[in-house]
Order: C-alpha cells, then structure tokens, then sequence
C-alpha cells in the first residue's frame, strides 16, 4: 500500500527528503511513498511546483489532509529552535509523522527510531542508540552505541558522535563537529562546524572550535 506524505517546507532539506523518497521508491518491490505536496508558509511559493510536486498551502492547510502523513523538513541553524513550534502549528499528533530511512543508511536492529525521524544518505545508527521524535540526521554521520538524541535536534552532514554521547531537545550539531564519549549536549545548544566537543555542554550555549569553547550562552 502506497502511503501519502507531506513534506513541512519546501526548499533545503525539504528537497532531499523527496528525493531520499525517490530513493525508496526505486529500491523497492512496490512504491511505498507518494509525496503530495510540500507545505510552506511564505505565500510567494504556494502554487509552485518543484520537482513535480505542489506547494499546496502553508501550515494550518495540513488538517485538510485527513488521509496523508507528515515530514518535517525544516531546521537549519537559524531555524531550528522554532522547528517544535512549526510542527505545532500543523495541530497534527505525532503519530501521523512518518520516519523516513534512506536505503543506504546502516541502522542496527537494536537502535529504537522515534516518529517523524529522517535518515539520509549513508548515516550509521548503532546499537541501543535512542533517536527520539522529529530528528533529522545528514548524509554520512555516524550516532555510536548508547546515545541519545533528543527530540527535534538537527545533526549535520559528516558528524561523529561517539558512544554514550546524550543530545538535549531542540539541537543543532553543525557539519563535521565531533562529540566525545559520554558527553551531554544540553537543550537548544549549537555545535558549530568543525568543532570538536570535549566536555558538556550548558543548555541554551553555542559552542566552536577545536577543542569547542562556549561563544554564547543564554
């Protein structure tokens, strides 16, 4: 059966989600996936149609869809604090969220996936790692044994993190940063490119460099 999904925005992230679909889809003995539409509050893209697909409305329009499941696509680093909220707007319960595993990603069969999770290409979750609701992981990183990675945190392309490691809510570990065994990355903290974290980080904090050290902190 053939399952209906919209996407939450439609540009970025949002484009490689249609295509991890198409992806699906062609490695696949039947097509699981139908992408009806990308949903986006700036009106100037409503009506638009990328790579064959509609922009279809803006958030409030996904209660019209009774029938279809959601992805969320958004959360760059200036955007991913308000992706919890952008989900919120849609008054669309978790459960209609579907997670979406790119075929060439190695997920153990000991890892546990929340909903409305999105893998992309070549990433690597391994055993009794925990990947909690609305998370987005970019091609080739690689979450260890053991962590945790809480709700609607974004990790980049390129990112180790190593085992043990725990993510708060609402994260952002920018491309190619790495994490050190059993470290705590607090809520709404911002790792930035590159950096190589040895130590806990404090809620709310962005934190660069190798090794990383605290730039602002709420």
């Amino acid at each position: 059966m053939t399952c209906k999904i919209i996407i939450l925005g439609a540009v970025g992230n949002c484009i490689d989600i249609l295509d991890a679909m198409n992806d699906i889809n062609r490695t696949s003995l039947n097509t699981p996936y139908q992408c009806i539409g990308f949903l986006d509050d700036d009106p100037k893209r409503w009506g638009k149609i990328i790579h064959g697909v509609s922009v279809i409305g803006g958030m409030e329009h996904a209660q019209k869809h009774k029938d279809a499941l959601f992805v969320n696509g958004i959360g760059s680093p200036s955007s991913f604090l308000q992706k919890e909220k952008i989900i919120s707007k849609t008054n669309i319960p978790t459960d209609r969220f579907e997670t979406i595993v790119h075929p060439s990603a190695a997920v153990s069969s000991m890892a546990v996936l929340g909903r409305g999770v999105v893998i992309f290409q070549n990433v690597t979750i391994s055993s009794h790692a925990r990947i909690e609701d609305h998370v987005c992981i970019l091609p080739n990183s690689v979450i260890s044994h053991d962590c945790r990675v809480g709700r609607c945190s974004c990790i980049a392309g390129g990112v180790i993190v190593s085992g043990q490691v725990q993510i708060g809510e609402s994260c952002y570990l920018g491309a190619n940063c790495s994490i050190k065994e059993r470290v705590v990355v607090g809520a709404r903290s911002l790792i930035g490119m590159g950096s190589v974290v040895l130590s806990d980080v404090v809620e709310g904090s962005i934190v660069a460099g190798n090794p990383s050290r605290e730039i602002k902190s709420s």
